[in-house]
């Protein structure tokens, strides 16, 4: 039996239609079969916001994968990314500082201003990204980004 598919509409700039378009056609498939890969593989990166269990430093490996589209894209403020990752009774073990939370959303050319000035073990020979998922994740001891079982793909739930 079929699920019932809706129309919806999308508002996105010329630039992102062209390169939606593009890649379609060297594809050689429809605009809409790029839209809706793009919505698939998004909600499977993102399943583990659906499940209650998954909150605060649980979160953290997602959040460091995809830190550059909550700036850039989604324009996320503190408090809403504070809300996403401890707002579900966060047990106390998970829980994230807010200012590590503001080291997520801040600006890759003040990162690492911001981290020499908080992190006890200076770490000039790593870039800034590396540095603050490796100040991140030491300091919540969560698992490392390839291991984590919230950025596995799993096949066998599709959308």
């Amino acid at each position: 039996m079929s699920e019932l598919k809706h129309i919806i509409s999308l508002r996105i700039e010329n630039s992102l239609r062209n390169a939606v378009q593009v890649t379609a056609s060297r594809f050689y498939v429809r605009e809409s079969d790029i839209y809706r890969f793009a919505i698939n593989y998004m909600l499977k990166r993102f399943r583990c916001l659906h499940e209650d269990d998954f909150t605060g430093s649980d979160l953290l490996p997602l959040m460091l994968d995809i830190r550059e589209e909550l700036i850039d894209s989604l324009s996320l403020k503190k408090h809403q990314l504070f809300n996403i990752m401890n707002g579900n009774n966060t047990h106390p073990d998970k829980f994230v500082a807010m200012s590590d939370i503001e080291l997520l959303l801040t600006p890759r050319h003040l990162l690492k201003q911001r981290l020499q000035k908080i992190d006890d073990t200076p770490r000039t020979d790593i870039d800034a990204e590396t540095w603050l998922k490796q100040y991140l994740l030491e300091k919540y001891q969560s698992l490392p980004l390839q291991e984590s079982p919230a950025l596995q793909p799993q096949s066998s739930t599709p959308f």
